[in-house]
């Protein structure tokens, strides 16, 4: 009797064990795929080099809301040319991540220092390649920071309906985006919350030396939402993946390493077949106990 039960419990011991070990193995095939997953990604960590606009080159879009978007940039003397040439990825870059069309987002540019020019509107072009073409050609106006009066020129001139805004029945979103690097030259305050006030929401992004304060007066609140400042032209490429999350309805699509998948179904395997063995060793003693329990009472 003694060594039956001495028996079952050392065949319950190897199965524990190859169970143990056959995690340890799935462990070990996670590891390594992490490694090699990690040596990949180091080889493509280096540096960037320095972007141009292409406008033949269009990543991925996200679903986004359809808007009536416009941009208001600053071309002022302090924005230097190769400064300005940033802005022009920036706003490419945003073209690319929006679903752009007659029917989804509509897109016009204000350009402005002293004076104000609208370089197009939002009736003017539904694709991508044609906007980015247009953005490409768009050259600074050097002098002054009349942000006011832009602002002033893009609810009059470009969110009206003869500049191919959608009628307010249709409830399609209209968006300001403005970027500078400057104090405004004349008033903002009362402008942009009159454009706020036909509802007109409006982003303010500063760059390096822009005024905080005016920043405040443009945007819609919450102003944590509205504001973004960075401190380089060189960097406000890094925005794009703010207004992406703002913008966009992000779907991500969760795709497991299937390194980790494969070993963990092994493991699964494995282990099921280790306790199937370890119930039928288990109903074998027991019919054993009950033999040897049934001899014993016989004697």
């Amino acid at each position: 009797m003694q060594r039956v039960l001495v028996g079952l419990v050392y065949s319950a011991c190897l199965l524990l064990w190859n169970v143990v070990a056959t995690y340890t193995h799935a462990g070990a095939l996670e590891s390594h795929a992490i490694v090699a997953q990690s040596y990949a990604q180091s080889r493509h960590n280096g540096r960037p080099p320095a972007r141009t606009l292409n406008p033949a080159k269009t990543d991925s879009e996200c679903r986004s809301r359809p808007l009536d978007l416009v941009f208001i940039i600053d071309s002022s003397r302090s924005v230097r040319p190769i400064e300005f040439e940033k802005v022009k990825i920036f706003l490419a870059d945003m073209v690319d991540t929006l679903d752009v069309g007659a029917e989804g987002t509509r897109v016009a540019v204000v350009n402005y220092a002293s004076t104000v020019k609208v370089e197009f509107l939002l009736k003017d072009h539904f694709n991508k390649l044609d906007l980015k073409k247009a953005i490409s050609r768009i050259e600074p106006l050097a002098a002054g920071t009349m942000t006011g009066l832009a602002i002033k020129s893009a609810m009059t001139e470009a969110f009206t309906e003869e500049s191919g805004a959608r009628p307010k029945a249709r409830k399609i979103s209209k968006v300001a985006i403005i970027v500078t690097d400057g104090r405004p030259q004349d008033n903002v305050a009362e402008v942009s919350a009159a454009a706020r006030g036909t509802g007109i929401e409006i982003y303010a992004v500063g760059v390096d030396r822009a005024d905080m304060s005016s920043l405040k007066q443009m945007a819609s609140v919450p102003l944590e939402e509205h504001v973004f400042y960075v401190e380089t032209y060189g960097v406000i490429e890094k925005l794009t993946s703010k207004f992406r999350e703002t913008l966009c309805e992000v779907k991500v699509e969760v795709v497991e390493d299937p390194c980790k998948c494969e070993a963990r179904l092994a493991f699964q395997k494995q282990t099921q077949a280790a306790l199937q063995q370890l119930t039928t060793k288990i109903a074998d003693v027991s019919r054993r106990i009950e033999s040897l329990e049934s001899l014993a009472g016989r004697g």
